[in-house]
């Protein structure tokens, strides 16, 4: 008599939508995490025995002392498009194939990053806290003055998918001079359409009125800006990072803030978050935000998504839609 072999062990680090958790339930065997526990890296490696895939966030690490507790772990499937929580160099000399959710997010996170921007260009949280804590008892014309968006000069590090997308609503929008720095330059179509000139990272920090910041995370990247950098920037020159927590220094930047170096920052990633450094919580030039820039219900839906189709096409057909490393895939 015939009998079906057994399911692959899925492991699900943290609460995700149920009926994408369902949805794998029909290929895996699912070890979930419905009540978003934060796992020690003991309890990860614990739950890690006898799978064959995980679905990570950026929370959790998997790097190579994880992957040798995990013998038979070959697939693990990142809900983030950055992927700086894995050791990719580690999983793929482990043969274990990674993915990652890139696109799907691209859009929503470019309306938060410019959203951000404003917030911080025209001081809305502080005029909020301003207004509840029953200062505004009449109008003056010097009130919570803050600095233009329109037909200013938008900076930006980093010019993959969202900074393209974060540049087009700058030029097209808001009628901003954009340029960017990245590590090579873009063609010329795409600069055009972007409406954004390529610039020395000098140059940048120099001109920039607004500065975002939307490079990949690495070793290389971390603390890109720091004291020397922002003092190379405008006193009245705001910093958005939407990027990663360590591209920029963060006590640096709570001490130029303070010190009125630049004007502003707005922050939706921090480092070894979700600790945030203290000295940025007592400064009033500061938008704070908990990483929610990919944060739309849509898009997190998408992202979940994405990693489950990842799972189903590599499970089912060896496949994957969005590989980081596709070499394994013809191993």
């Amino acid at each position: 008599m015939h009998t079906s072999s057994p399911q692959p062990r899925l492991l699900v680090t943290r609460a995700i939508f149920p009926d994408v958790v369902d949805r794998l339930r029909q290929h895996f065997e699912v070890i979930d995490n419905p009540e978003d526990a934060l796992w020690t890296r003991e309890q990860m490696g614990d739950r890690l025995q006898g799978c064959a895939a995980v679905l990570t966030t950026p929370s959790e690490a998997i790097d190579g002392e994880l992957l040798a507790r995990s013998p038979g772990l070959r697939m693990c499937a990142n809900m983030a498009v950055g992927y700086n929580n894995l050791d990719l160099p580690a999983l793929t000399a482990r043969g274990i194939l990674a993915t990652n959710t890139p696109d799907v997010l691209t859009e929503t996170t470019a309306d938060f990053g410019f959203a951000l921007l404003l917030a911080t260009a025209r001081r809305v949280t502080e005029a909020e806290r301003w207004l509840r804590d029953g200062h505004w008892t009449k109008w003056r014309y010097d009130t919570l003055l803050g600095r233009d968006v329109h037909g200013s000069t938008l900076g930006i590090l980093g010019m993959g998918r969202i900074g393209q997308a974060i540049a087009r609503r700058g030029a097209h929008g808001f009628g901003m001079r954009v340029i960017y720095h990245n590590r090579s330059q873009l063609d010329a179509a795409t600069e055009q359409a972007c409406g954004a000139r390529y610039v020395s990272r000098e140059t940048l920090l120099r001109e920039a009125d607004h500065l975002v910041l939307v490079l990949p995370y690495s070793a290389g990247t971390h603390h890109s800006i720091g004291m020397a950098e922002l003092r190379q920037m405008k006193p009245g020159a705001s910093l958005i990072n939407i990027a990663r927590g360590g591209i920029v220094d963060d006590a640096a930047l709570a001490r130029a803030l303070r010190e009125g170096v630049i004007a502003a920052a707005g922050l939706d990633v921090f480092e070894g978050e979700p600790q945030v450094h203290p000295d940025l919580l007592t400064l009033d030039n500061v938008v704070l935000s908990p990483h929610i820039a990919s944060a739309s219900e849509a898009t997190r839906r998408a992202m979940a998504n994405l990693a489950a189709d990842n799972l189903i096409a590599f499970f089912t057909r060896g496949e994957a839609l969005t590989p980081l490393n596709p070499e394994v895939l013809t191993r």
